[in-house]
């Protein structure tokens, strides 16, 4: 796979990186991405009607139960070569900034201990009241689950369509695209705001763009670089061109 000469020169010499993941990287290691068809009983629900306060506040189990599959088919899942190549380039890069759109944790299983989590992790839990996170909680139980606390309703630790963003990740994320030299695109539609204008906070700082993705997206006629492909094809290259 023939990765540009400059590019791999390039990376050589800079110490200040960043790289915001998408859906496309886990969709490689066999996940749907959120909107998938889904199927079985699920097949009658859109992803969007269920990823909501008004749908938690409406039906609440509904909304538990589908997270709670959701979570069972992470673990059946294991990180791709795309995520430890992320691994491996920040152990070259002293400035390595890894921010991700993915709610999967594929990042940390994969060794990357850090990670700017934009829309928060399927894996955590969390009170809908005090916003404490649980460290324990009956997944299978015949009602969700409450707080040890306060005792109002336990709820994914996710960012759903209607809410903020964390402010501290947002502020991460938009000080790292800020500072680094070259910014990596990997994996995402680049359409889903805030997390795709962070390309372009970047750009305007001086970073090169570099966007690996297996179609064109909204980025890819301002990136610097577009490298098509899948991410666990493309970085494992890289990692290899530029660092032997």
């Amino acid at each position: 796979m023939g990765i540009q000469k400059d590019l791999i020169l390039l990376l050589r010499k800079v110490d200040r990186v960043v790289a915001l993941t998408g859906a496309g990287i886990s969709q490689e290691s066999g996940l749907q991405t959120f909107r998938d068809t889904q199927t079985g009983l699920w097949s009658q629900f859109k992803p969007t009607e269920l990823a909501t306060p008004e749908a938690f506040m409406r039906n609440p189990k509904l909304v538990w139960d589908w997270y709670a599959m959701r979570r069972n088919k992470v673990l059946d899942v294991e990180p791709n070569p795309g995520h430890f190549a992320i691994v491996e380039i920040a152990g070259h890069i002293p400035d390595f900034s890894l921010i991700t759109q993915n709610v999967d944790g594929l990042h940390q299983r994969a060794g990357s201990p850090k990670v700017i989590e934009l829309h928060g992790n399927i894996q955590r839990v969390k009170c809908s009241s005090c916003g404490q996170q649980a460290q324990a909680w009956n997944e299978a139980g015949d009602e969700v689950p409450k707080c040890e606390i306060c005792k109002s309703l336990l709820r994914p630790d996710v960012v759903w369509f209607g809410e903020s963003l964390p402010q501290a990740m947002l502020e991460a994320a938009e000080k790292a695209a800020r500072a680094c030299q070259v910014y990596f695109s990997i994996g995402t539609s680049g359409v889903v705001h805030p997390a795709a204008s962070l390309a372009l906070t970047a750009s305007a700082r001086g970073a090169l763009i570099v966007e690996i993705n297996t179609e064109s997206t909204p980025l890819t006629e301002k990136a610097d670089y577009y490298l098509q492909g899948m991410a666990g094809e493309i970085l494992p290259a890289l990692v290899k061109s530029v660092w032997g």
